[in-house]
């Protein structure tokens, strides 16, 4: 009797996992998306590289709370809504600065350096996600690589602070990229698998 009421609870635990492990792909996405939009405001004129650099800092924000949410391998729904909340922000901000009139210029050497690394984040945080997605990454193992991908981004809103991005800051970001790019790959071809 006892086994048949625990049947249910087990079928059910067994399905939230993978749907545990949808929503943090699908936190993933909407990096990605936020990315895709600075990237596209910079190769429009629409951003200035001063203007992608604090939304930059704004997104590497998000990365230390979503790492720091899935730290202990899972997120909770007070977790998840302060994450959902800040991602709105970060939306907003997004819009806002592309459409308060000041422009940039696409062709510039600084802001193609700041697309390119915009584009590397793109790239990274396609990878992060795809591994929650494919089970490649654990939770746990996603919540180091977003506590990286914080620190290139919030290099990168260093770089640009002052509206330029120089050959050498361009170098030292793009050195922590290809650290960040090693981790990812570890972290997804080890042993250790998500839900």
């Amino acid at each position: 009797m006892k086994t048949t009421k625990l049947i249910p609870v087990l079928v059910a635990s067994l399905l939230a996992v993978p749907v545990f492990a949808q929503s943090l792909a699908g936190a993933a996405r909407v990096d990605v998306n936020q990315q895709v939009r600075i990237d596209n405001g910079l190769a429009s004129g629409q951003l200035n590289s001063r203007e992608a650099a604090r939304l930059e800092h704004q997104q590497g924000k998000i990365s230390r709370v979503e790492a720091n949410a899935m730290a202990d391998g899972k997120v909770n729904a007070a977790e998840q809504a302060r994450i959902d909340k800040l991602q709105d922000k970060a939306s907003r901000d997004i819009y806002r600065e592309k459409h308060d009139g000041q422009t940039g210029n696409p062709g510039s050497a600084s802001s193609q350096r700041m697309q390119a690394d915009v584009q590397r984040n793109i790239h990274q945080e396609q990878r992060i996600g795809a591994g929650l997605k494919d089970g490649s990454l654990t939770t746990r193992e996603a919540a180091r690589l977003e506590r990286g991908q914080a620190r290139v981004e919030q290099r990168e809103a260093r770089a640009g602070r002052d509206g330029v991005v120089g050959k050498a800051e361009q170098a030292g970001i793009q050195r922590a990229e290809a650290r960040q790019s090693v981790r990812i790959h570890h972290e997804r071809h080890d042993r250790r698998h998500g839900g």
